[in-house]
């Protein structure tokens, strides 16, 4: 059996002190352990961010990867083993600017994917810039007089991409969060937990306190996260009432995975696939008019 111990590594997290990202930490601890997953069949993969130094926190394998290049790099690592859990690790501003685009077409192939987004409006690493989630009128060291375009909504956007499993959570309740990375890393298909992590140092604004006053949890609430129209209803809740503010699993959807479809993938991971020969390659080649 599986220890915490087993999941943990020797480095320390880099956060600064209070930061929302030690609860998805702990939370994503846990929720390994609870599941009993083995560390040598697990991947944690990121890009840059505060967030992105996740991988370097567990004794799994992991990939610290390019800025907003999380996703594709994940999703290499699952064609090639498919017997591989893996989970990426990132913030809203690598997932959800620089990557936003790797994000929907990851969404669309519905590759067996468990992101978790650690979303703190604003880009923390460099010390403050105003984030693809930030409010309007969030005054930043980009936005002297305030943001004026208007925010990502992550969870409408997956959404209205297809997504197989769509859920937010709160890093001031790790429990909860636990449960919600868990049941998306059990989830077969795509997976995005979108989690509410504030910034102590650089956003003022979405702090604990405004979360707690305005967070709900949908569960608790009566919410079907079968009702695909409901949960694009709460998705877009926060922007029509900025005082309602949900958490929990928005929507669930059972629907055939890109490595169920794929005619190489059936036959088992690609690691285990038997090479081709030379004579076989030159072949193929010839075939088709290569040499």
């Amino acid at each position: 059996m599986y220890t915490m111990q087993d999941y943990k590594s020797n480095v320390k997290p880099i956060f600064c002190p209070g930061c929302g990202d030690y609860g998805v930490d702990a939370s994503m601890l846990k929720a390994l352990m609870e599941l009993q997953l083995d560390p040598s069949n697990t991947v944690i993969v990121s890009g840059i961010g505060c967030s992105s130094s996740m991988p370097h926190d567990f004794k799994t394998y992991g990939i610290h990867g390019l800025h907003g290049r999380a996703l594709p790099l994940a999703e290499g690592v699952r064609l090639a083993n498919t017997e591989l859990h893996v989970i990426v690790a990132g913030g809203d501003g690598d997932g959800y600017g620089i990557g936003l685009n790797h994000l929907i077409h990851a969404i669309r192939r519905n590759l067996n994917i468990t992101y978790v987004v650690m979303n703190n409006e604003i880009y923390g690493l460099t010390t403050g810039q105003a984030s693809p989630t930030s409010g309007m009128g969030h005054i930043t060291k980009s936005t002297p007089f305030g943001v004026i375009e208007r925010p990502v909504n992550p969870l409408s956007l997956a959404l209205a991409a297809g997504a197989t499993y769509v859920a937010r959570g709160f890093s001031g309740d790790p429990v909860h969060l636990t449960n919600l990375i868990k049941n998306g890393i059990l989830h077969k298909g795509f997976a995005l937990v979108d989690v509410q992590s504030p910034c102590v140092t650089f956003n003022k604004i979405n702090t604990y306190e405004w979360t707690r006053k305005r967070v709900y949890k949908l569960e608790e609430a009566g919410h079907d996260p079968k009702d695909f129209m409901k949960a694009m209803e709460k998705a877009v809740e926060f922007q029509l009432n900025p005082e309602k503010f949900p958490i929990g699993l928005f929507y669930e959807a059972d629907v055939p995975t890109y490595e169920e479809q794929e005619e190489a993938l059936k036959q088992g991971p690609l690691t285990k696939h038997q090479l081709q020969s030379i004579e076989d390659v030159k072949a193929l080649l010839e075939e088709h008019s290569v040499l």
